[in-house]
């Protein structure tokens, strides 16, 4: 399995910008996939970003041309810029890392960082 390590979250005004960042270790060969979730009281937890070790990106509708996400190999480290944040972006974001080998896969995930966006 992989350990991941969220970093960056805080406090911001309507319109700022975070950056979060994601540390990976463990196994790192297996990942096939890093995405950030995010996750609010009452809500299903949301897909914000991902990214596959091809370096493809996915993004939903909702933050699409508003965040984006890279990722640092040398690093083992997975960057979610997030820019003209929204109070509507409020929430815990957490990393995941989709893992598959030998016809197996699994999920790991960070311990969150909270994103507040004040109106």
């Amino acid at each position: 399995q992989v350990q991941l390590v969220e970093s960056g979250g805080g406090l911001v005004q309507a319109g700022g910008s975070l950056r979060l960042s994601c540390a990976a270790s463990g196994i790192i060969f297996t990942i096939s996939t890093i995405s950030w979730y995010r996750q609010t009281p009452g809500k299903q937890r949301e897909l914000v970003a991902s990214i596959t070790r091809g370096g493809n990106t996915n993004y939903p509708d909702s933050v699409k041309g508003r965040i984006t996400i890279s990722r640092d190999n040398a690093k083992n480290t997975v960057s979610l810029q997030m820019n003209r944040l929204k109070p509507e972006d409020t929430a815990v974001d957490y990393c995941n890392a989709h893992t598959t080998w030998l016809a197996k896969s699994s999920n790991d995930w960070g311990q969150g960082t909270q994103v507040t966006v004040a109106s």
